[in-house]
């Protein structure tokens, strides 16, 4: 959505305003298509989608994701003043507060409903096999 806006703001300047603007750079690679960057100039990469298997760690990346995102919205918000630019940021910050929210009740369920005694002594998605070598270990040992 922020390249979208980004670019109704943009695809009508003039080659002037693009250069007094600091636009160029970003115009000579990309016109004013949308190009998703952070505002350093980093290009997305899906190297941010973090992913591990492990429902805990999954859910804090997703729960720092959703506050990253808003922060970010905070952030424009503090420098843009035109509503029709902020009342859309504003829609996307609250949705990112909800996604935090959920992903928090998420994660509670998952801790709330862990074998403490050997969740962290295998990983569940690929070790199903320690369970079964864990629990024919115990019933020879008796």
């Amino acid at each position: 959505m922020i390249g979208a806006i980004v670019y109704q703001l943009t695809r009508c300047l003039t080659p002037e305003q693009i250069r007094k603007s600091g636009f160029d750079a970003y115009f000579v690679d990309h016109t004013t298509g949308v190009y998703p960057q952070a505002a350093s100039g980093m290009p997305f990469s899906a190297a941010t989608l973090q992913s591990t298997g492990d429902a805990i760690a999954d859910l804090f990346e997703d729960m720092a994701a959703e506050q990253k995102a808003r922060l970010t919205y905070d952030n424009l918000l503090r420098l843009i003043d035109d509503p029709d630019v902020r009342d859309p940021i504003k829609f996307l910050r609250e949705r990112e507060i909800v996604h935090f929210q959920r992903f928090g009740e998420a994660l509670r369920d998952v801790q709330e409903n862990l074998d403490a005694k050997n969740y962290y002594a295998y990983n569940p998605s690929f070790d199903t096999g320690c369970v079964k070598r864990a629990k024919s270990a115990s019933m020879q040992n008796q």
